[in-house]
């Protein structure tokens, strides 16, 4: 038995370049791993899948990506192996900080391991494609990565900084599927570019980084739940030097200048009493051992 960390993400800059043939948008993205994770605990099984999850909300059937995973892994191989997987999980569903394709992605690395397949990264990236979008993301090892096509194709960046940033989690949740159909998209209009950010990892420029923080998808997560607008307002009253929506939403960060300033500005906002999970998150620069 061993366990895995499933990190979650940012999308520090989301840019739809136009709708695809298949359905799915093009899009140009920055990823960061983030050091709130999910952790997943695997067992071996003489035959047979079995999923247990801390959160009674959450499902735990053929519909959750970490059964979707094991049952492609099974599929591929041809394995009759089975296993109990565990999942502790922290990262807020719904919010557009990619919990379930990291777990996803964790659950690929973690039965390559117990049932001894013995993959290599590449054919896990080609699985993780057909299981979802950001998926890819979470296998690559890096800590901030340019993605495009759907999400799926990914490039490490390789930036060594780690950021601060508070993380704001509205009770409210939005589907990624719904935004994404109902978003209008001004694919002609000015906006940073996805170099701007990457230039600002790579030279440590929280003010250029700041600036350039970007998404598509912010005006209707916006419109769909108000409150985003009212926890912007309110991160950058207390001093962060930029805030975005990540993903589809609900979840917004504020960029800040050090660990300290999120941390005051995190207590600021606990101390308001306002009805939101609030974490202190900062960029993991490397994966956690097993254990």
């Amino acid at each position: 038995m061993f366990r895995l960390q499933a990190p979650a993400k940012l999308n520090l800059y989301l840019r739809i370049l136009g709708k695809r043939v298949d359905g799915f948008h093009e899009l140009e993205t920055v990823f960061e791993r983030l050091d709130l994770v999910d952790e997943l605990t695997f067992d071996a099984s003489p035959r047979g899948l079995e999923l247990t999850c801390t959160d009674p909300a959450l499902s735990c059937g053929e519909d959750n990506l970490v059964v979707k995973a094991a049952r492609l892994l099974q599929q591929v191989t041809g394995t009759s192996q089975g296993a109990r997987i565990h999942l502790t999980k922290r990262i807020p569903v719904a919010a557009g900080l990619g919990g379930g394709s990291s777990d996803a992605a964790t659950t690929l690395n973690g039965l390559n391991r117990l049932w001894g397949i013995g993959f290599d990264q590449p054919s896990l990236l080609q699985l993780a494609a057909e299981l979802g979008s950001d998926i890819a993301f979470f296998l690559t090892g890096s800590p901030f990565a340019i993605g495009r096509g759907r999400g799926e194709r990914c490039e490490p960046v390789g930036a060594s900084c780690v950021l601060a940033q508070v993380l704001v989690v509205p009770a409210e949740r939005l589907s990624t599927k719904t935004v994404y159909a109902s978003a209008q998209f001004d694919l002609t209009a000015s906006k940073p570019s996805s170099t701007m950010i990457v230039h600002a990892l790579h030279n440590g420029s929280l003010g250029e980084l700041a600036q350039g923080l970007w998404n598509d998808l912010e005006p209707e997560a916006i419109r769909r739940c108000p409150v985003i607008s009212v926890i912007q307002s309110r991160l950058r009253d207390l001093g962060c030097l930029g805030v975005c929506v990540s993903g589809s939403g609900t979840s917004v960060f504020g960029l800040c200048a050090d660990a300290a300033r999120a941390r005051e500005i995190a207590q600021r906002l606990r101390q308001e009493s306002v009805p939101w999970r609030i974490e202190i998150i900062h960029t993991q620069p490397t994966l956690v051992a097993t254990s």
